[in-house]
C-alpha cells in the first residue's frame, strides 16, 4: 500500500462524504478540499472550509469540516497533515477541527494535533429559527493544528 495525496473536486470529496460518513452529511461549501489515494483509488477526503463557530472566524482560522475515509490505515493522519501544510501554505495561522468524546483522536495525534477544549454541545435551532437537527449534538473535543 502506498498512500499519496492527491487533488479532489469538492462534489467529489462530497460524494466520498455521503457514502462513507459515519454521522455527518455532505458540506455546503469550502476553501479547499484534499484526497488521499491507494493504487489511483480515492480512500478517504477532507473538507476544509470556515469555522461553523462564528466567534472563531476571524480571517485567520479554517476548520476541517469533514474528515472522512473508507477505514484505510493512515489516511486520516495524512489527511489532517495534508490540510494543514495547505492552510498554512495559504496564509492561515490555525486549523481546527471537532471530534466526539468517544473518537479517540489516534489520527490527529499522528498529525501532530493537539486537543485544546471540549464544547458544551447542543442544538444550533432556536425559537425564532428552528432547525432539524441531523448531526450529533452533544459536546465535542476542540483540536488545533500545531
Amino acid at each position: 500500500m502506498t498512500l499519496h495525496i492527491v487533488p479532489i473536486m469538492f462534489a467529489e470529496a462530497n460524494a466520498f462524504v455521503a457514502r462513507h460518513h459515519r454521522h455527518h452529511r455532505p458540506v455546503v461549501g469550502t476553501k479547499f478540499c484534499v484526497a488521499v489515494a491507494d493504487a489511483g483509488e480515492v480512500v478517504g477526503v477532507a473538507l476544509i472550509g470556515r469555522p461553523v463557530a462564528r466567534a472563531l472566524d476571524d480571517g485567520w482560522v479554517l476548520e476541517v469540516n469533514r474528515c472522512c475515509t473508507d477505514g484505510t490505515a493512515n489516511a486520516c493522519s495524512m489527511l489532517y497533515a495534508a490540510a494543514w501544510r495547505a492552510a498554512r501554505a495559504l496564509g492561515y495561522r490555525k486549523l481546527i477541527t471537532y471530534t466526539l468524546p468517544e473518537e479517540g483522536g489516534a489520527s490527529l495525534r499522528g498529525a501532530g494535533w493537539r486537543l485544546v477544549a471540549q464544547t458544551d454541545g447542543g442544538s444550533w435551532g432556536c425559537p425564532s429559527r428552528p432547525r432539524v437537527d441531523t448531526h450529533p449534538t452533544q459536546g465535542k473535543l476542540r483540536w488545533e493544528s500545531v
